[in-house]
C-alpha cells in the first residue's frame, strides 16, 4: 500500500474525519476478488466479509460497483450474508451490477434491472464470425443478460488476441448501437449511457454522503474515479484507490493510493476502519 503524495495522505486523514458521513465503493474483480482465468470462479477474498461488516459500522454505506451482473456478485461474494450483518447494524450495503444498470440493496433485497438493449441479441449472433476472422474462435463469450463479454484470457496469447479483436468487435458493437468497455483481457459490449460514474452519483444521492472512497482496477472504473473527483471539487472528502497491474495502468495517474491486489485493498480498509473507530472513541 502506497500513498502517492503527501497531499494524498492528507486526503486520507480528511476522509477518516468524515467517515460517518462517507460511503465506500468497491469494484469486484481484481479489487475484492482475484483475477482468474474462469470469471465464474472469482470468489471474493476469504477475509472480505468480515472486513466489509466492520467497515460498514464506521461509514454511512458500503457499495460493490461492478461490471458483473448483480446476481453473480451477490453469489460469488456471499454478499447477501454480509448484508444481513450490515443491515442489523443499521447500515446499508448496495450492489450496483452491470456498471450501474442493476441495483440491489440490503434494504430492498431485489434486483432492479432494465430490459436488455436493442441490438444485443443480433450482435451476439454475429459475434462468432468476427472471432473467427480475428483468429480467436475459441475466445469465451459470456452472456450477461444486459451485456456480452468476450474474454481472451484463456487463449494461448491473450494480449495479441485482445488487440486483434478490439477494433472489429468495436465496429460490430457500434453497428448495433452498442458500446465497448475494454478491460483486462476482456471486451464488454453493452448499451451506451450507463457507467460506474453514474452509479457513484446515484449512491451519493441515495445516501446523502459527503465523503467518498472508491477502489478499482480497470478501465471501467475510470468514470467512477472521475465522478469521485468531481464530488471532491464540490467539497466532499475523497480518496481514490487503484489496484496497479501490468495489464492496466489507466487508474494509476488518478489515484491517491496504490495497492497490489485484494490483500492490500483489505489491508487499507482495515486501517481506515481502525483509524475511524479510534477517532470516534
Amino acid at each position: 500500500m502506497e500513498f502517492v503524495s503527501a497531499a494524498a495522505e492528507g486526503r486520507y486523514a480528511a476522509l477518516v474525519r468524515a467517515a460517518a458521513e462517507s460511503v465506500v465503493g468497491l469494484d469486484f474483480d481484481g479489487t475484492l476478488s482475484p483475477i482468474v482465468d474462469d470469471p465464474e470462479q472469482a470468489h471474493i477474498h476469504p477475509d472480505a466479509a468480515d472486513v466489509l461488516v466492520a467497515l460498514a459500522a464506521q461509514v454511512r454505506a458500503v457499495a460493490v460497483v461492478t461490471g458483473r451482473p448483480a446476481r453473480q456478485a451477490l453469489d460469488l461474494g456471499g454478499l447477501e450474508e454480509v448484508a444481513d450483518a450490515v443491515h442489523a447494524s443499521g447500515k446499508d450495503l448496495y450492489v450496483f451490477g452491470q456498471y450501474g444498470n442493476e441495483r440491489w440493496s440490503s434494504d430492498q433485497r431485489r434486483i432492479v434491472s432494465p430490459r436488455p438493449p436493442a441490438g444485443l441479441a443480433t450482435f451476439e449472433r454475429e459475434l462468432p464470425r468476427v472471432l473467427r476472422e480475428g483468429d480467436a474462435a475459441d475466445a469465451w463469450i459470456e452472456d450477461k443478460g444486459l451485456a456480452v463479454a468476450v474474454h481472451t484470457r484463456r487463449l494461448p496469447d491473450p494480449t495479441a488476441a485482445f488487440e486483434r479483436l478490439e477494433g472489429p468487435v468495436g465496429d460490430l458493437a457500434r453497428a448495433h448501437g452498442l458500446v465497448v468497455e475494454p478491460g483486462r483481457h476482456v471486451l464488454e459490449v453493452r448499451s451506451p449511457g450507463m457507467h460506474k460514474g453514474q452509479a457513484v452519483d446515484t449512491l451519493v444521492r441515495l445516501t446523502g454522503a459527503s465523503g467518498l472512497l472508491f477502489a478499482g482496477d480497470d478501465l471501467g472504473d475510470v468514470e467512477a474515479f472521475e465522478a469521485v473527483s468531481a464530488h471532491g471539487r464540490s467539497g466532499a472528502a475523497t480518496l481514490l484507490v487503484a489496484v496497479a497491474s501490468e495489464e492496466q495502468q489507466a487508474l494509476v495517474e488518478r489515484a491517491d493510493v496504490l495497492v497490489s491486489g485484494p490483500d492490500e485493498v483489505l489491508e487499507l480498509l482495515r486501517t481506515f476502519t481502525a483509524d475511524a473507530e479510534a477517532l470516534r472513541a
